[in-house]
């Protein structure tokens, strides 16, 4: 496993992190949870994301579980704010009170003392940004957040954060938590411009695009048994690419990958990687050995011919 710097701080990350979005705590029962985890671990993975809403709280619970055997010092862990965990009007957002509640829930949850990143899941209109980042910078200073982050948003949102944190010396976000992958490439034209600037890395979630760039998914095919495109409700999350023109170009993106002798998914994990303003990119892992598989994407570099015919695929200019 390699491992980078988050941004411009001193903080290593794993490049392949271990995501718990859809699964811990939800489709995938415990015990197995935790064995992908620790297989995680022995592979060299010591970054670990989670967020409150995922499955309301389930997911930092068993993430938390899984890893109270290590030494807390040997892995980085990731945790967010935002969405709605009740019913109540300030049971959701980035005000002050729901984001100092909310940071003691999840410490709760995980088992833990502090979180080495605390994102803002999304940008919040109802509140002031210099309202959040105060927050955030004062529970800094009382040591139980590390470093602050944020997830989707946009170049303008980010610049409008870094600029209050320095007029009011404040501690900057460090991290953007964004989508990435080969059919969704939105933040390569400002976002990533803009976190250049201020020296902020970007912590991909989706790189394999919800499993499509697996290959698992084929056209004119069904989709495989247990899937997600099988799941009512993550399929939501899936099903704009699952159209022929989408996977017309995954099966050309295969076809690259089995003459490189590797599988497409850690081809797709390789080309997000040659990006040195990623810092890591997150996988979803129901099982163990999606692990080992994806986290050899950390280990292979793509010659420039093979990402130009990457890109000619993706543009639809391929022959």
């Amino acid at each position: 496993m390699n491992y980078r710097r988050l941004g411009n701080t001193g903080l290593k990350v794993s490049e392949i992190s271990l995501g718990s979005w859809l699964t811990y705590g939800d489709s995938v029962e415990k015990e197995r949870a935790v064995k992908t985890i620790e297989q995680a671990y022995d592979v060299g993975i010591n970054f670990f994301d989670t967020a409150n809403v995922y499955n309301r709280g389930e997911s930092e619970k068993v993430v938390g579980d899984a890893l109270r055997q290590y030494r807390r010092d040997s892995y980085v862990l990731a945790t967010k704010v935002f969405g709605a965990m009740g019913e109540g009007p300030n049971d959701r957002g980035l005000s002050r009170k729901h984001v100092f509640e909310q940071l003691h829930a999840s410490l709760d949850r995980l088992g833990t003392d502090y979180v080495d990143i605390y994102y803002c899941h999304r940008y919040d209109p109802n509140t002031p940004v210099e309202e959040t980042l105060r927050t955030i910078d004062d529970l800094i200073r009382q040591g139980k957040i590390l470093y602050a982050g944020v997830s989707e948003w946009t170049a303008a949102q980010i610049e409008e954060a870094v600029r209050i944190a320095d007029q009011k010396l404040l501690d900057r976000i460090v991290v953007n938590q964004p989508v990435y992958n080969m059919l969704n490439r939105y933040i390569e034209e400002e976002v990533i411009p803009v976190c250049e600037k201020y020296g902020i890395g970007q912590v991909v979630f989706s790189p394999l695009a919800q499993g499509v760039l697996t290959g698992k998914y084929k056209k004119g095919q069904e989709a495989p048994e247990g899937s997600r495109a099988t799941n009512e409700e993550q399929r939501k999350y899936i099903e704009r690419f699952l159209n022929d023109e989408m996977l017309e170009k995954v099966d050309q993106l295969e076809t690259i990958a089995a003459e490189q002798g590797i599988a497409l998914s850690q081809m797709a994990l390789s080309w997000i990687l040659r990006n040195k303003n990623i810092s890591s990119a997150i996988i979803g892992a129901s099982r163990p050995e999606q692990v080992v598989e994806n986290v050899q994407g950390s280990e292979i570099e793509l010659s420039d011919e093979v990402v130009n015919r990457i890109d000619l695929i993706l543009k639809g200019q391929a022959d």
